[in-house]
């Protein structure tokens, strides 16, 4: 049978089973997981696994430690071994009020599916059984082994996962490893993502007295707790954006000419992207879309996500707090480790006369990246080119972390991605949502790519 005549016919087992899977998508969105919370996680791991059962996958769940792997797999006719990892956890749904749709009830409206966890990751994980089920059924076998990996921690930082994936080594192994997001840009191009920064959380705290008090009286004769810690945090960063952490940028390399070719092939997103945010301008009132784009993936970061101190309700309240807190996170590229920053933090903190000042880990992952020229990227982007009609906009790494190291160093594979959401998906956010045609390209695009992975 020609190639054409195979994507055919899976196209059209898709579409006959796109209400089916909807209704698929709808189960798993109506089932809260939320992993902050430990809303739901047990009781969502039991409705992947039945979800895999029902296409013919042995699934079970295994224990990490924390919140339950599910684990599916199944034989194909050929020897090679193609890996799915995801993720059933999602974020919080709050706040509630700015929700138009129930959060966790599945809505169609205008052509999108609106619900916590639409696009990030459950509809991810009902293409991937969509395209599974629609391969199987269009040629009467899968091509290529299937291995599913689907974790309930990613939207907490995935604690667990990589001492899993090391304990599991033989059993997850796999040739090749599509990763748990993609879909299309602003320009409704498909993206390829060949890695990810990694990331160092930790909440930085200082208290100067037992409790909070009058500040006629602190102000005048105590430590302010507010204070001390905006001076360490000020320490840390400087106006120019450069990070005064001393040694922080030792194993920092910059990008290669293969890099720099990819950043500069990318489109320029500055508009939109500051249309969308609100912005007048970026960083260092830099205007060239290349730089910004090296800047958003090959420099880390140190970022004040949030900050707590004294009184902040209406009206006054005349006090000299006696504790503050901020969390912190750094965005690391290769080859930074987490504990590296930590301890270099640590010994920033005592050098500047900040000892008082704890650092508490929070979490942490590990940057990793696929080269852009291996032969599994180039299949899953011809892959793409098939579905959307035109090649992907390659981006060497994302700005966004996740536990893609473990699978990278541990199991060996390479990673691409491919999926079903877009710009507007709102994830995290209220009012998630993907596209429908956005599932159904993403779900034709693994369904050609595990087509592809079985022929070569």
């Amino acid at each position: 049978m020609k190639i054409s005549e195979i994507r055919a016919r899976l196209d059209a087992t898709i579409e006959a089973n796109l209400d089916s899977n909807i209704d698929r998508l709808g189960r798993l969105v109506g089932q809260p997981s939320v992993a902050a919370q430990q809303w739901g996680i047990d009781e969502c791991a039991d409705l992947v696994a039945g979800l895999l059962h029902e296409i013919g996958l042995e699934s079970e769940i295994m224990p990490t430690g924390g919140s339950p792997v599910v684990y599916a797999d199944c034989a194909g006719c050929g020897d090679r071994t193609l890996l799915f990892y995801l993720h059933y956890d999602v974020q919080p749904p709050d706040p509630l009020d700015l929700w138009k749709s129930p959060p966790f009830e599945l809505t169609r409206s205008n052509g999108k599916l609106y619900g916590r966890g639409a696009a990030d990751d459950k509809g991810n994980v009902i293409s991937r059984i969509a395209a599974v089920e629609a391969v199987r059924a269009a040629l009467g076998d899968l091509p290529c082994n299937i291995k599913f990996v689907i974790e309930g921690e990613e939207e907490i930082g995935s604690p667990h996962l990589p001492a899993f994936v090391r304990k599991h080594e033989l059993k997850l192994a796999a040739d090749a490893c599509i990763w748990e997001f993609g879909g299309v840009d602003f320009e409704d191009r498909p993206t390829q993502i060949l890695g990810m920064r990694g990331i160092c959380y930790v909440e930085l705290a200082v208290r100067t007295a037992s409790r909070d008090a009058h500040s006629g009286l602190g102000g005048s004769l105590f430590d302010n707790a507010a204070w001390r810690l905006t001076w360490a945090l000020n320490s840390l960063k400087g106006p120019d954006e450069r990070i005064r952490i001393p040694g922080f940028y030792d194993n920092v390399h910059p990008p290669s000419d293969r890099d720099m070719e990819l950043l500069a092939s990318m489109p320029d997103d500055t508009d939109w992207i500051k249309e969308n945010y609100g912005l007048s301008g970026f960083l260092k009132g830099e205007t060239r879309p290349v730089e910004l784009h090296r800047m958003s993936v090959f420099e880390p970061t140190c970022t004040i996500c949030g900050l707590t101190a004294g009184y902040q309700g209406e009206g006054i309240k005349t006090v000299q707090p006696g504790e503050a807190r901020a969390k912190v996170d750094f965005r690391l590229v290769p080859d930074m480790t987490v504990d590296e920053v930590v301890e270099k933090l640590r010994a920033h903190l005592d050098a500047e006369s900040f000892a008082d000042v704890e650092v508490k880990f929070i979490g942490g992952e590990l940057p990793a990246r696929t080269d852009p020229d291996h032969p599994f990227i180039a299949l899953v982007n011809e892959a793409a080119e098939a579905v959307y009609g035109m090649p992907p906009v390659v981006k060497p790494l994302s700005g966004g972390s996740g536990p893609n190291h473990a699978f990278i160093h541990t199991l060996g594979v390479p990673i691409a991605t491919a999926g079903v959401s877009y710009p507007g998906a709102f994830v995290h956010s209220p009012n998630e949502n993907i596209r429908v045609g956005d599932f159904i390209n993403g779900t034709r695009h693994i369904a050609y790519i595990i087509e592809a992975f079985g022929r070569s």
